[in-house]
C-alpha cells in the first residue's frame, strides 16, 4: 500500500528561520576559554596516540610479534598509571583515571581471551605464526632471505594441502584380509562449526596479510620475485582452496557460497549459515565488568524479558484501537503495509528529522545547536549492505535502506515493508538529533579525550533512551505510531534475550531468528539480516544489550536526578552528552559525585531504581 506521507508544516522550520539562526550559529567563544576539565586529559590522550602507533606499527592481527607487544604496552600503562595519586584528583580526573584502568584491564582480558581461542583453532591453522612472522619481520626491516622464505611457503603449501587433503577424503581403511589396503593417513582434526568456521575467517585473514607482505617486495626486488612468484601463488591459491573446504565440509556452506564469502573479519557474508562466536559464561562476566553491569546474563533477560511485557500490553491495546482486537500481529502487518512509494523514503526521513527537532524545541529538553541540525547528510544504502543492515543507520550520516530497481522482488517489499512511515517515525531522532548524529557532535566539542571510551551502553542506549522519553511525552500521537515505536521497543528487549542466551550457547543463531519472527512480527528476512548483523564479528558481543540497558540505566539516572528535582532535563541531558561517551555508571559518578576508588564506583543496581513505564493514554481519554 502505497501512501503520502507529510509532516505538518507548524512543526517544521521555515528556510528563513535557518537561515538566521545560520548567522547566529557561533558560539559565545569567551565561555570556552579556561573551562575546568579533567587532570588527565593530557594522559588519556597520549595513551590513545601511543596505541595508535603500536597498534599501526604490530600491523599482522594476532602475529606472535603483535600478540607480545600489546602485552607490554597495555601491562606498562597499567603499571605507570598507579604511580598517580588518585586520591589528589578532582572528580573528573577520577573518572578518566578509573575509565583507562578498566580499559586496560579488559584489554588484558581480551588478550587472553584470544589466546584460548587460538588454541581451539591451532589444529586447522598450525602454519598461522609462521606466515604472520614474515610481516612481522618486514616491520622490523629484517632483509629478506628470498630462497629461504621461498621454501618456508613451499612448506606451508604442503602443510595447508595435506590438511585440506584430510577434510575432503576419509582416512584409508584395512582391506579384508587385515592388512592395510594403503598407507594409512590421520583422522581430519575433529573440531565444532564454530572453531572451523572462526579458523576459515582466520586462513582469509592470513592470506590478506601475506599478499600485504609479498606486494611490498614484488618487482622492487627482482631477486625477491624470481624466487617467490610461483611459491607466492601456489600458496594463495591453496590458501583460498582451504578456506573454502573449511566453509563447505565442516561449517556447511553451499559451494557457491563458500567461494564468495572470503572476505575481513566482521564484514558480514550475505550468503551462508549464521554462525557466531559464542563467548560463554566466563567471557559475558568479563564484558559486563568493564560495562559496570552488576548483574547476571538471567538477571538481564528478566529485565528485558519485564521490558518486553509492557510492550506487548501496549501492542494490543494499540491494536484495539485500531479494530484488531487483541491481535496486535494484525495491526502491526496493517502498519507494515503503509510505506511511501519508491524514490519518496528521502522525504520521509527529512521531514520525520525536521518534525522532532520542532518537538524537542517545544519543550526545551536538549541543546541541539544550529550547526548540528545543519551538517547532517543523508545517503542511500546499497542493496548488499541491506541484506544485513535492512534498517536505516545514522551518526554523522543518515544511511537510508530503501529497495532500488535492481533488487529481488523479495527483497523490495521487505525493505518497504521493514522501513514504513510508523516505524520510521520513532526512529528518525535515534539517529539523528538528539541522537546518533547529536552525540558525535557534542563529542567533538566537549571530552574529545573519552571518544577513547566508547561503549554501546552510551550511544545506544541515549538514543533508545530519547524513545522512552519521547514516548512518555506523547511524541507517538496515533495507535499506528505507537505502533511503530513498540516494534523498536519489542526488538530491543528481544535483542537481550536472543543474544544472551547465544553467548550462553542456549539459543542458536536460526532459534534466534525464529524468536524475533515470532515475539516483534520482523519479515523474516530482515530478521535473517539483524541476527547475522549481531553475530558477524562486527560488533561487541554485549553491543545488542546496550540498547536496552543503557537507556534504563539513562532513565533510572534521570528519575534520580530530574525527577528529584535536583537537575532540569535540559542540565542533564546536556550533560549527559558533554561529558562524553562512557559507561552509565560512571555518567552517574559525574553528575550525581558518587565516591569513586581506582577500582570505580561501588555496584549500582540501576534496575531497583527504575519508574514505572509510562503506558499510553486510552483513546478519548486524554
Amino acid at each position: 500500500m502505497l501512501r503520502s506521507f507529510l509532516v505538518p508544516a507548524a512543526l517544521l522550520i521555515s528556510v528563513s528561520a535557518s537561515a538566521q539562526a545560520r548567522n547566529d550559529s557561533v558560539p559565545d567563544l569567551t565561555a570556552l576559554i579556561g573551562k575546568p576539565s579533567s587532570e588527565l586529559v593530557d594522559v588519556v590522550n597520549r595513551f590513545s596516540s601511543d596505541l595508535t602507533s603500536v597498534s599501526r606499527r604490530y600491523d599482522a592481527p594476532d602475529s606472535p610479534a603483535q600478540r607480545k607487544r600489546m602485552r607490554e604496552f597495555y601491562t606498562g600503562w597499567s603499571k605507570r598509571l598507579r604511580e598517580i595519586d588518585f586520591d589528589k584528583l578532582s572528580q573528573e580526573g577520577r573518572v578518566d583515571y578509573v575509565l583507562l584502568n578498566h580499559y586496560m584491564i579488559h584489554e588484558l582480558g581480551l588478550l587472553d581471551r584470544q589466546d584460548k581461542l587460538r588454541a581451539e583453532t591451532a589444529p586447522l591453522v598450525p602454519f598461522a605464526d609462521r606466515l604472520l612472522a614474515l610481516q612481522d619481520n618486514r616491520r622490523d626491516f629484517v632483509t629478506v632471505n628470498p630462497r629461504a622464505t621461498s621454501s618456508t611457503l613451499a612448506s606451508v603449501t604442503r602443510q595447508v594441502d595435506s590438511l585440506r587433503s584430510l577434510l575432503e577424503s576419509p582416512p584409508s581403511k584395512l582391506d579384508s584380509s587385515g592388512g592395510k589396503a594403503a598407507v594409512a593417513r590421520p583422522a581430519a582434526p575433529k573440531v565444532s562449526r564454530t572453531v572451523a568456521n572462526r579458523a576459515a575467517l582466520d586462513v582469509d585473514e592470513m592470506r590478506a596479510v601475506t599478499g600485504s607482505w609479498y606486494k611490498y617486495y614484488d618487482g622492487y626486488d627482482p631477486l625477491f620475485t624470481w624466487w617467490m612468484k610461483d611459491p607466492y601463488k601456489k600458496l594463495d591459491d591453496a590458501l583460498t582452496r582451504y578456506s573454502r573446504t573449511l566453509r563447505e565440509r565442516v561449517v556447511g556452506y553451499k559451494p557457491s557460497e563458500a567461494a564468495s564469502a572470503n572476505g575481513p573479519r566482521g564484514s558480514g557474508s550475505n550468503d551462508g549459515p549464521i554462525i557466531g562466536d559464542p563467548i560463554g559464561a566466563e567471557g559475558l562476566k568479563l564484558d559486563l565488568a568493564y560495562e559496570m553491569i552488576p548483574y547476571t546474563p538471567e538477571e538481564l533477560i528478566g529485565i528485558a524479558e519485564h521490558e518486553y511485557a509492557f510492550s506487548l500490553s501496549e501492542a494490543k491495546k494499540a491494536s484495539r484501537e485500531m479494530g484488531f482486537g487483541d491481535n496486535w500481529k494484525a495491526a502491526m502487518e496493517k502498519v507494515k503495509e503503509t510505506y511511501v512509494e519508491p524514490g519518496k523514503q528521502p522525504d520521509l526521513i527529512r521531514d520525520l528529522a525536521r518534525q522532532a527537532e520542532a518537538f524537542f524545541d517545544q519543550h526545551d529538553w536538549v541543546t541541539i545547536p544550529q550547526l548540528a541540525r545543519e551538517d547532517w547528510r543523508m545517503e542511500m544504502m546499497s542493496p548488499e549492505r541491506q541484506r544485513v543492515a535492512p534498517f536505516f543507520l545514522g551518526g554523522e550520516s543518515i544511511l537510508v535502506s530503501y529497495p532500488t530497481a535492481d533488487m529481488s522482488e523479495e527483497d523490495k517489499l521487505m525493505s518497504l515493508r521493514g522501513n514504513n512511515p510508523h516505524f520510521s517515525h520513532a526512529t528518525v531522532f535515534h539517529e539523528l538529533n538528539p541522537g546518533h548524529h547529536l552525540q558525535g557532535f557534542i563529542s567533538d566539542r566537549y571530552n574529545p579525550h573519552r571518544q577513547l571510551f566508547g561503549t554501546p551502553f552510551w550511544s545506544e542506549g541515549q538514543s533508545l533512551y530519547w524513545e522512552m522519553f519521547l514516548w512518555d511525552h506523547g511524541f507517538q500521537v496515533t495507535p499506528e505510531d505507537r505502533m511503530g515505536a513498540l516494534f523498536w521497543r519489542m526488538h530491543r528487549s528481544a535483542r537481550i534475550i536472543f543474544s544472551m542466551k547465544f553467548h550462553l550457547g542456549k539459543m542458536t543463531p536460526d532459534q534466534a531468528v525464529q524468536f524475533l519472527v515470532d515475539t516483534v512480527d520482523f519479515e523474516r528476512a530482515n530478521a535473517e539480516g539483524e541476527v547475522r548483523r549481531s553475530f558477524s564479528g562486527a560488533y561487541s558481543p554485549l553491543y545488542q544489550i546496550g540498547y536496552m540497558i543503557g537507556g534504563l540505566e539513562l532513565r533510572a539516572l534521570h528519575k534520580e536526578l530530574v525527577d528529584s528535582g535536583r537537575m532540569t532535563d535540559r542540565a542533564f541531558h546536556d550533560a549527559v552528552l558533554q561529558g562524553g561517551p562512557m559507561p552509565i555508571a560512571m555518567v552517574r559518578a559525574r553528575l550525581a559525585d558518587t565516591p569513586l576508588t581506582r577500582d570505580g564506583p561501588l555496584p549500582w543496581r540501576f534496575s531497583e531504581e527504575l519508574p514505572p513505564p509510562v503506558p499510553a493514554p486510552v483513546k478519548g481519554k486524554q
